[in-house]
């Protein structure tokens, strides 16, 4: 007997799928998936002395600055000649941030975490572009 009614729920599912994605606007527009994806327009970086407001308070900083020539691979960091605990005050630079000095049980470490070390994860630059979408967000500011 279950085994016929999720057949049956199956069945009724592949049926009315084209119907429900039909509706469904992309971003890429109406391309097919296997074509090439149109090339594009470079956006400018957006640079701001002393930084960009945070719209929430735990924010990761936005990065003010030029990136292209920084590299962050395994065996090198560049953003920490400027950012590092040695170096920060004579780049006069911000500090990272205590926390990128725990490790996962919350102890202080001597060393960067290596789960900080790839900054761009989180610190990324901006650029002057239009949202994809409508956006209501306001943040704390």
């Amino acid at each position: 007997m279950k085994k016929i009614t999720l057949t049956a729920v199956a069945l009724g599912l592949m049926l009315t799928a084209p119907m429900a994605t039909a509706e469904v606007k992309s971003l890429r527009g109406d391309s097919e998936l296997s074509a090439d994806a149109q090339q594009f327009d470079r956006k400018d970086e957006v640079y701001a002395t002393g930084g960009f407001k945070r719209a929430w308070k735990l924010q990761p900083p936005a990065v003010p600055h030029k990136t292209d020539n920084d590299r962050i691979v395994l065996q090198e960091n560049t953003c920490l000649n400027c950012h590092s605990t040695e170096t920060f005050e004579k780049e006069k630079a911000p500090k990272l941030g205590d926390s990128h000095y725990l490790d996962m049980e919350g102890n202080v470490m001597q060393e960067m975490s290596m789960r900080r070390y790839f900054c761009n994860q989180c610190h990324v630059p901006q650029v002057d572009a239009e949202p994809l979408v409508e956006n209501l967000f306001e943040g704390d500011n």
